[in-house]
């Protein structure tokens, strides 16, 4: 593939440096590239609240680990197909979008990728506040416990909230370059705090036996089945968002066999390990506790030396702020670019993932774990499985993997369509869509559960699977017959 550079024939609105592909000179991440970026993404407080939420819901501790190992399974196969044309072409997600939405429509599943990506950012930072505000609890014991009771939280809760955005933000002003330390540090760190929390809850319950012995809460086998495919819903829809913008990273790959087995070996096996900790730490707190705590941060501030807390607090803070940046601050920012690249850049879009970080009110989405997993990861799953349905529809069906490079960045041409937005993909997002909002409006207790059949309800349990297949499948019969063969192709 030749270099691209910003020759008259490629619009400026749909060409920037950050956009452009990536020469074959600079693709140099290989196998355990891939692989390690796997793992330090997902060791991650989120991960371990996905595990420990389920054991909240009833599930004992094998039921928790096989739903997220299933969850995560599933979710590598578009993860794999979406990171081909990244690979191939060195595009990344917003630009391989506008082959199926059109060079204008492209920005709708980037947008509401972006979106997506702004509630993780403001999740992220929501619990790097509240490790602060744990260490002023332990040298200030008056505090009370963090506790959302009212819409908004406590005064002091929302500043060391708000502080711990303004040092993102710093980090965003100086560049992305300033987290690779921090990248480092959390390598290193976070899996021996993991491991030290994993060995306290094991010595402070005398045994991992007693920990594994706790039985599911589920009284029948219908029970569990109705938590069970809502809970694999939500940890397919964990990872929904980088199965999408995969591209971004793939596109610096060696060849496809790095990419693939870099993530095999990475997401499915780090993420079971990491959510194994969470499930025992949390099972124990039961037994230790009377009560099950599912968030880190609160369990770490119940520990009575006034040195370790403010140092497990510090290190989650630190970790917090550098899978912040890498997973939620890179990716929406080259969405928000790509509305309009000669005016956004990464710095702004940045900016504009904080504010909106912010206005999405992080504190409810993980007040609770039902509200975590049945409401933001479910709901957003619904969104995202449709896009990559229909991404996928037309890259390995529709195209047959064959695109045409430059015309990606030109205006007028294949990727055009209808004055930018190809309608067909439109039609078949709503479509994929449509089914899931009954159900949804009846889990955020916007409508009545009677007013909606009960099936259409349960749909919506499994709503990144319905999407996924629905739009995937309209689009590619809507778009059969309607593309010529490209005459040339890189």
């Amino acid at each position: 593939m030749p270099d691209i550079n910003t020759d008259p024939v490629f619009d400026p609105k749909l060409y920037n440096e950050d956009l452009a592909p990536v020469s074959p000179n600079k693709r140099t991440w290989g196998t355990w590239n891939y692989a390690s970026l796997w793992i330090s993404m997902s060791m991650c407080i989120p991960t371990y609240m996905l595990a420990s939420s389920l054991i909240e819901g009833g599930m004992n501790w094998w039921q928790s680990v096989v739903t997220i190992f299933l969850g995560n399974i599933i979710v590598l196969i578009p993860m794999i197909l979406n990171g081909h044309a990244g690979t191939k072409y060195g595009i990344p997600f917003p630009v391989l979008a506008r082959a199926s939405f059109g060079t204008t429509g492209a920005n709708i599943p980037a947008l509401l990728r972006a979106i997506v990506a702004c509630g993780w950012f403001g999740i992220q930072t929501w619990i790097g506040g509240v490790s602060f505000y744990q260490i002023l609890r332990v040298w200030m014991p008056s505090l009370s416990e963090p506790m959302v009771t009212g819409f908004f939280p406590p005064a002091l809760e929302m500043v060391c909230f708000l502080i711990f955005l303004a040092i993102n933000m710093i980090v965003v002003y100086f560049g992305v370059d300033s987290i690779r330390k921090l990248l480092v540090f959390k390598a290193v760190f976070l899996p021996a705090a993991a491991f030290a929390l994993l060995f306290w809850a094991i010595y402070s319950t005398d045994g991992l036996d007693r920990i594994l012995d706790q039985s599911s809460k589920f009284q029948t086998s219908s029970e569990f089945w109705k938590f069970f495919f809502p809970a694999l819903t939500g940890m397919v829809g964990f990872w929904a968002t980088l199965s999408l913008n995969i591209p971004d990273f793939t596109r610096y790959a060696t060849s496809q066999k790095a990419q693939i087995n870099g993530q095999m070996i990475g997401l499915p096996p780090s993420m079971a390990v990491f959510s194994f900790i969470g499930v025992v730490v949390t099972s124990a707190t039961t037994i230790i506790y009377g009560t099950t705590i599912w968030d880190p941060v609160i369990l770490a501030g119940k520990f009575e030396n006034k040195i370790l807390v403010t140092l497990a607090m510090l290190a989650i803070a630190i970790s917090t702020l550098a899978t912040n940046i890498a997973a939620n601050i890179v990716s929406p920012a080259n969405d928000f670019a790509n509305l309009n690249p000669t005016k956004i850049t990464f710095r702004t879009g940045g900016y504009i993932t904080g504010i909106i970080g912010i206005l999405i009110c992080p504190w409810k989405l993980i007040a609770d774990p039902s509200g975590y997993i049945f409401t933001w990861l479910v709901g957003y799953s619904s969104l995202l499985g449709p896009i990559g349905g229909i991404m996928i529809s037309d890259y390995f069906f529709v195209r047959k993997q064959k695109l045409i490079l430059e015309e990606l960045y030109q205006e007028g041409k294949t990727y055009s369509y209808k004055n930018g937005f190809n309608s067909k993909a439109i039609m078949a997002l709503i479509l994929g869509i449509l089914p899931n909002i009954p159900g949804f409006l009846v889990t955020v207790k916007l409508i009545p559960a009677d007013l909606v059949p009960e099936w259409l309800t349960n749909l919506y349990h499994y709503g990144w699977f319905v999407g996924f297949f629905i739009s995937g499948l309209v689009y590619f019969i809507l778009m059969k017959n309607k593309i010529k063969e490209p005459k040339k192709h890189h």
